[in-house]
């Protein structure tokens, strides 16, 4: 027996299509009369389509949702996956064009092409169009999964090669000569060993040169940003006005081999607060990780949690499984979270203020990281307390300073057109988000600081501890190639100071960690041993340098100190003294990674999750602005 709803209780007939797409649910009663009125309200004022609304929170499915389009626009429903569509109809159908309309052709019946769709109003807006490509045309009914995949089926191949070259090859590193970088790292290392042969002290004094120079102007760049985060009022949204209509947005969860850590990830995900028909957890595994997919597929997903899988190609990066999914995506914003992330509830509100008040130069938000495995031992310690300083002190001074922000690889938040524009991101850069920041500011936009916090797990064993960095470093080090290409064209885009900023950051970054040892063996001289350079270098040199290497120690302190206080980690303090023992693992993760650039540059090495996980509720650690904007009812 069918319920009674008219569209006068509460709604009018300016909704149009929707209110009788909702009369044809209540008589079938997939929708209780007595919810249709606050169903179609909410899909109004989000500004999303009623169907989207009926499936997230009315708890629709997808086929009840068609069969009533399909009766309501007298047209046939089709599942394209038991009846694939026309190859030759694929072969001349643009994928990207296909996927982001939200259309399918499927076979010519009757003089006409039939166009499947689950989104009638849209393909109604392109009717002009599609007809130039095919000739008549008739629409055709589906679900939106079942779009979805026959999309991946038919453009698999051609999205994936797309993925891998999305960024212009003068601006990525996947033309990397794998030939020329051993070749110029042989012949380095034939000179070094030479010089060393030959003259071992000057050798000796000018990589101590070398380090001396780099180290001074890392500590400059250092304390001008700690001086310049004291200036950086922290950005919070607390008590101030939310936007009127709350942006769509994607959460990309890159994922990889993550089975233990698919029950604490779901766990998080669904104590973030936001409007359940405007967000879109999209969770991106590798088709030959079959482990990740099982667990993804075993665990129950909520209606706006879906996956994404990408096909097999020439590389296997995070950056190019981000690029493949960026396809099926359409959202406003669109945000990247790692599998073992815990962000805080009210995130993804304070990301669309932010945004909302912000003009269109500001194209991304980067959160704060932070970890919620410190007190495992002693390596979490000391991760957490070089986070602490990176993302709460000297990140924030570089952008008080106008400097470019290199970004973290999670807790990012893009402006969909502004990442369309700059090509997303590199598939073969391991170190994709300090790649993409470099971009960003190349094509003149804003990287800002949000106060939200991320936890994460904190690598706490040395082995994995060295593979992550050296990835990172590798990372930088190819990054820092890419853009130096052409150093002229670098300095045009982002002006003398940011290029000299670069400079110091990247190349520093890499020299320093090569160099750790030389740097290191400036301890001998306070400690009153003979340095090998001492009889080579006029008097008071190393009495400078060893002043300089001591200054320096003294300001990690000092910014590892003011990063866990503004993190309320005080108890980490006494463990900024154990730093000097930390910081030399780098040193064997550079090297590591050097090797790999004239090896296999492109490899990604995996960085295992899951080990350390605590017991943790974040909604304790969520903010008043809970309570003064509750927007999501379940």
């Amino acid at each position: 027996m069918g319920q009674n709803w008219r569209p006068d209780e509460g709604v009018t007939r300016e909704d149009g299509r929707q209110v009788l797409l909702l009369e044809a649910l209540v008589q079938s009663q997939a929708v209780p009369a007595a919810t249709a009125p606050a169903l179609l309200t909410r899909a109004r004022s989000r500004g999303v389509p009623l169907s989207h609304v009926l499936e997230i929170v009315g708890g629709v499915s997808q086929g009840q949702i068609a069969a009533a389009l399909a009766t309501l626009f007298q047209a046939r429903q089709i599942d394209p996956l038991s009846h694939p569509p026309d190859p030759r109809l694929i072969a001349r159908t643009p994928a990207a064009d296909a996927i982001a309309q939200s259309y399918l052709p499927w076979r010519k019946m009757g003089g006409a092409t039939i166009i499947l769709t689950a989104d009638p109003d849209r393909f109604a807006s392109h009717l002009d169009r599609l007809s130039k490509i095919y000739g008549p045309v008739r629409m055709a009914i589906t679900t939106r999964d079942q779009l979805a995949a026959a999309q991946t089926r038919a453009f698999a191949s051609r999205l994936v090669q797309q993925a891998e070259v999305k960024v212009p090859a003068q601006d990525s590193c996947r033309t990397w000569n794998r030939s020329t970088a051993a070749m110029v790292s042989a012949v380095v290392l034939l000179f070094a060993v030479a010089g060393y042969h030959f003259a071992p002290v000057a050798s000796l004094a000018l990589l101590c040169g070398i380090c001396v120079v780099t180290m001074l102007a890392q500590t400059g760049l250092k304390a001008a940003a700690l001086v310049a985060s004291t200036r950086v009022p922290p950005r919070r949204t607390d008590g101030q006005v939310m936007p009127a209509r709350l942006p769509r947005i994607t959460m990309l969860i890159p994922l990889y081999d993550e089975t233990a850590i698919a029950a604490h990830l779901l766990r998080h995900l669904h104590a973030i607060d936001y409007p359940l028909e405007l967000l879109d957890i999209c969770f991106v595994m590798e088709a030959g990780d079959l482990k990740t997919r099982r667990a993804i597929g075993n665990a129950k997903l909520a209606r706006w949690m879906r996956h994404v899988t990408v096909p097999a190609g020439t590389v296997k990066t995070k950056p190019r499984a981000l690029n493949y999914a960026l396809n099926f995506t359409d959202s406003d914003i669109i945000g990247v979270w790692d599998a073992e992330d815990a962000p805080e509830p009210d995130q993804l509100l304070r990301v669309a203020q932010r945004f909302a008040e912000a003009d269109e130069g500001l194209a991304c938000l980067q959160g704060v990281l932070d970890y919620y495995n410190p007190r495992a031992n002693w390596l979490t310690r000391c991760f957490a307390l070089e986070y602490a300083a990176w993302f709460r002190v000297v990140l924030p001074g570089l952008a008080r300073m106008g400097l470019i922000v290199p970004l973290g690889g999670t807790t990012l938040f893009f402006r969909r057109a502004t990442l369309d524009r700059l090509d997303g991101w590199d598939a073969h850069n391991v170190t994709e988000d300090a790649d993409l920041g470099i971009r960003l500011a190349r094509r003149g936009y804003r990287t800002e600081l949000i106060d939200t916090v991320t936890f994460e797990e904190a690598n706490g064993h040395a082995w994995p501890w060295i593979k992550q960095r050296s990835r990172w470093l590798k990372g930088y080090a190819m990054t820092y190639g890419v853009h130096m290409r052409s150093p002229l064209r670098l300095w045009r885009d982002v002006g003398a100071w940011r290029f000299f900023g670069l400079q110091v950051l990247i190349l520093g970054t890499v020299v320093q960690s090569a160099l750790a040892l030389v740097v290191w063996s400036f301890w001998l001289v306070p400690l009153g041993l003979p340095h090998p350079v001492a009889d080579g270098l006029p008097a008071g040199v190393l009495v400078t340098a060893a002043v300089l290497f001591a200054a320096t120690g003294l300001l990690n302190l000092a910014v590892a100190a003011l990063g866990v206080n503004r993190a309320g980690k005080r108890w980490l303090l006494p463990w900024a003294l154990t730093l000097p023992f930390y910081f030399p693992l780098a040193m064997i993760a550079m090297w590591k990674g050097l090797f790999e650039l004239c090896w296999k540059p492109f490899f990604w090495d995996k960085t295992a999750h899951g080990k350390l996980l605590p017991r943790m509720d974040l909604r304790a650690t969520a903010s008043p602005l809970l309570a003064r904007h509750p927007v999501s009812d379940g």
